[in-house]
């Protein structure tokens, strides 16, 4: 079967899934993977984006954090990609073949695409950059035993040890991109990360001032897919010189900063502002459902270990409350208990578990749980409001069946690093972006935070990936989404729309699970 840059479905997956259809910036402050923005950047002016967060990490591997793979989706490019339509599509691949038991797929690379530091990508720098992949990306251990063979200097094997319906869609997932870098990058990659931002992407690093902003310029020699754009597919070019990403914790000043000009874009705006930008006229709000709302268990240490605290939790919750004052409107989120949105992957199953609004149901699982008044560290961030707004409400509805629950407030940054860390927390308030396959949902990997560690749920999602139909794997997925609502790794809550807005001088602005900033331009 063979798949080429135009962008034909490639999987059974694909198929189903279309069926369906998630300081002062002008410091000469460089670091690594530098070059001045003079010399590169021929016109086009900037593009100034109050982003919302400090991102952990620009190394997209190390870190789920939606802060760094905006930033660096800009940056870094992989051999497969998302379309509109969640279909994967070649990117620095040319096309690819799947060999007639589906246990090898080969990857024909193209030609003349070159990294930020000038050298051309070869399949050296390609194997090597998948199989530090597939050693840090929780997606790609559901594939289970892999291997990736450069079998000339254009050409990449991915071996797979069974046939697996959606491989490509997992190569081209979001969440830990498969990011491809060269390989003296790789090799130089310590534990923290590479220690060189250098990527394939229509931009290239030039520094990150932290808490302050990260600065992109325009990649001249960027090599571009001759596709229409879809989705994170198809062309990309770079329409501005330079790219700020503006780290602006404060909402109601990434706000002001939009009205008065000094930002281009503001992302992650307060969603009680919804209502008065949609009526300002030099302002376009854009929304975009793809995310989900849940709360995570810490599963490895503490109270949650045990079943029956997480299901006093879960019937604690009013999620209706919870939601408004999150979201503040309703045309911003949508009830659902869903942990797959996509309408092949619907299921009744798990239903009658969610937004159960019991408190003495609740009352009754902490007593048989021998609870008796300790605390519960909830961990927040206010640099996305509505997860502080959530955890707010959250607390107030777990101290009304007598849980002593404080919050733990941070920066996102700090966040970040700390959910990561079993000994600090109990509970989070989560957003994930919608996923294209079920065993790309990080509340279900044993080493994502929370730490859901089942056999069960480990051996379903194999199940799935190497499911033979679409009937198959739906079967799968209605046995295992009811086993979900049952075992409570978290608690899903919604699916709600990101709330971001620009001035009315910018044009091409089109997100597609999240922020995309190439081919799009700003008047001046």
């Amino acid at each position: 079967m063979k798949v080429n840059k135009i962008g034909k479905v490639i999987t059974i997956i694909a198929l189903v899934l279309t069926m369906a259809g998630c300081g002062n910036p002008k410091e000469n402050n460089q670091q690594v993977g530098e070059s001045k923005s003079g010399s590169e950047s021929k016109g086009g002016g900037e593009l100034r984006v109050a982003f919302n967060a400090q991102p952990p990490t620009m190394d997209p591997l190390m870190t789920t954090a939606a802060a760094t793979k905006y930033a660096g989706r800009h940056i870094f490019e992989s051999l497969m990609t998302l379309n509109s339509k969640y279909q994967p599509e070649p990117m620095l691949a040319e096309s690819v073949d799947k060999s007639e038991d589906g246990k090898t797929y080969t990857f024909h690379l193209r030609k003349g695409v070159k990294f930020h530091n000038g050298k051309e990508m070869t399949a050296e720098d390609v194997v090597a950059s998948m199989n530090r992949w597939k050693q840090k990306s929780g997606t790609a251990k559901t594939l289970g035993d892999i291997s990736f063979v450069a079998k000339d200097n254009d050409t990449v094997l991915l071996q797979l040890k069974a046939p697996s319906t959606p491989a490509l869609t997992i190569l081209a997932t979001q969440t830990q991109f498969a990011a491809v870098m060269p390989k003296e990058v790789i090799e130089a990659a310590k534990e923290i990360g590479v220690s060189e931002i250098i990527g394939t992407g229509p931009f290239k690093f030039v520094e990150w001032k932290k808490d302050q902003y990260i600065h992109l310029t325009k990649y001249n020699e960027y090599k571009a897919v001759n596709a229409p754009a879809d989705g994170l597919a198809g062309k990309k070019e770079a329409l501005v010189g330079d790219l700020y990403f503006d780290i602006v914790t404060n909402a109601s000043t990434r706000e002001t900063g939009l009205q008065t000009g000094q930002y281009d874009i503001a992302a992650a705006l307060p969603h009680d502002s919804y209502e008065r930008l949609k009526g300002t006229s030099n302002v376009k709000v854009i929304t975009e459902t793809n995310v989900a709302l849940s709360i995570y268990f810490n599963k490895k240490q503490g109270i949650f270990t045990d079943l029956k605290e997480r299901k006093a939790v879960n019937a604690a919750l009013d999620a209706d409350k919870i939601l408004m004052a999150a979201f503040s409107n309703k045309e911003l989120y949508k009830l659902n208990y869903q942990y797959m949105p996509h309408e092949f992957w619907v299921t009744e199953a798990g239903k009658k578990e969610y937004n159960q609004k019991d408190p003495e149901k609740a009352k009754r699982f902490l007593q048989e749980a021998g609870y008796h008044g300790q605390e519960i560290r909830l961990a927040t961030t206010q640099d996305y409001p509505y997860v502080y707004n959530a955890a707010v409400v959250i607390k107030e509805q777990l101290e009304q069946v007598g849980m002593k629950v404080k919050l733990d407030v941070s920066d996102f940054a700090s966040y970040s690093t700390k959910r990561e860390d079993p000994t600090k927390w109990d509970m989070l308030v989560v957003s994930d972006l919608f996923r294209a396959t079920p065993g790309e949902l990080g509340i279900l990997q044993p080493q994502n935070y929370g730490w859901t560690d089942d056999p069960k749920i480990a051996s379903s999602l194999q199940a799935i990936n190497a499911a033979a139909s679409p009937a198959e794997m739906k079967k799968l997925w209605d046995e295992l989404h009811g086993y979900i609502w049952d075992y409570l790794p978290g608690v899903k809550l919604a699916d709600f729309a990101f709330f971001d807005a620009t001035t009315d001088k910018v044009q091409g602005y089109k997100p597609f699970d999240g922020m995309i900033f190439w081919n799009t331009k700003v008047l001046k």
